[in-house]
């Protein structure tokens, strides 16, 4: 049986667009006649990928992004419609009807009609990996495999939504300095193209010495003026260094080594890390993936490597009989605090629990710690402002000032 894809119409004019599974384009057509939708376009999936064959290439469809917080209210109603007794099946298509990005909405119709075949959920999902990650497939296929799917999609719901608030905040906390830092760059090289120059040519005129401060500023504003491309080449050129840097293995383990030691926002990054590994590890460990395999996910999902490697050093550690918490303890870098509980959860058999509770427990850290820091910046960045603009004022009426003495 082929695949298609589709453009259409519906009986109330909605323009529509989706797979189908038929023998033939005919059959297709007339499979979705049968469901109300009239086919403009229809056409092999594999031709659809050929550009300019079949279809126009739109901005809409270049651009889509299917967001962790569109997994998870999709994951969520799964498991609503599951817990509601309807089939997988029913649910899926349910769920296709209502989807309004359309990769999103592919890729749910795709999952339905291999699921309608006979394939498990879990095969389904691991043909969009850009949309339902290892992380994702593991735990629905230990829901299928112990006959809970309907639980283990609701407490990944809840891990995705969690990851969502938690990647807000971090952002949240890095957003307002990089919004106030572009303004004050802005305001500066205002000043430095517009303003200070006119202000150059009045003091060129006085034949005067100037101060200390005002001879700064123009040799500054000057040399800006003068060689703004070579900064901006400079600063182009120190971007594309620490990106091919940062790119080899070495360059991007001395990269998260850096971001985890950076002042205040270095510990938003570690928090942020360990409450992604405590909720991943604590989700799958909970949905029944083994631990071995739950740790061979979780070097992927912390997205530092530095963790990663201690991951994965843990990992052979367990493999020879040694307990979680031992290696993890040695690595070195994961706080006191979670070592002590991942311990405790081994020896009562709660592992699960603690991990969660960890996860809490850095989740409240991370919000205090954002509103703190959000409260302190706005002056801190306020001032440093000031302080910027105010020797540009000073430097500027200091020679007025002088020439109004020597007038008088």
């Amino acid at each position: 049986m082929a695949v298609f894809e589709y453009r259409g119409m519906t009986s109330q004019g909605k323009s529509v667009s989706g797979i189908v599974d038929a023998d033939s384009a005919r059959m297709a057509r007339q499979k979705l006649r049968a469901e109300g939708i009239y086919p403009t376009d229809i056409y092999l999936e594999k031709e659809s990928r050929k550009a300019g064959l079949s279809r126009e290439i739109s901005l809409e469809r270049l651009f889509q992004h299917v967001g962790k917080q569109d997994v998870a209210i999709l994951t969520r109603q799964l498991g609503t419609l599951l817990r509601a007794g309807l089939t997988l099946v029913t649910s899926l298509n349910a769920l296709a009807d209502q989807i309004d990005n359309p990769r999103l909405k592919k890729a749910v119709t795709r999952v339905r009609e291999r699921v309608n075949e006979g394939s498990s959920l879990a095969d389904a999902l691991r043909e969009f990996p850009g949309i339902f990650p290892d992380l994702y497939v593991s735990m629905v296929r230990a829901g299928e495999a112990s006959g809970a799917l309907e639980l283990v999609l609701l407490r990944l719901a809840d891990y995705l939504e969690s990851q969502v608030r938690t990647r807000r905040r971090i952002i949240g906390a890095l957003v307002y300095p990089a919004v106030m830092t572009l303004v004050g760059v802005a305001v500066l090289s205002v000043l430095f193209a517009f303003v200070i120059p006119k202000f150059v040519a009045i003091f060129a005129e006085l034949q005067q010495t100037l101060p200390l401060p005002t001879v700064v500023l123009i040799e500054t504003s000057h040399f800006v003026r003068s060689y703004w491309y070579a900064l901006v080449a400079l600063l182009a050129l120190a971007f594309w260094a620490v990106r091919r840097y940062r790119a080899t293995p070495r360059g991007r383990e001395v990269y998260d080594r850096m971001l985890l030691k950076l002042p205040v926002f270095g510990r938003l990054i570690l928090l942020g890390t360990i409450i992604r590994f405590s909720r991943t590890l604590a989700s799958l460990l909970s949905s029944g993936v083994p631990l071995l395999k739950a740790m061979d996910i979780l070097t992927a999902v912390v997205n530092n490597t530095v963790f990663a490697k201690a991951i994965s050093g843990a990992r052979e550690s367990v493999t020879e009989g040694a307990s979680l918490s031992e290696p993890l303890r040695r690595s070195g870098i994961f706080p006191p605090i979670v070592i002590h509980m991942i311990a405790s959860g081994e020896q009562s058999g709660q592992l699960e629990e603690m991990l969660t509770k960890v996860a809490e427990i850095y989740e409240e850290e991370t919000e205090t710690l954002t509103s703190t820091l959000m409260s302190l910046l706005e002056p801190f960045l306020i001032l440093g402002m000031a302080l910027v603009v105010a020797f540009v004022v000073i430097s500027i009426l200091l020679p007025l000032l002088e020439m109004n003495q020597i007038v008088r």
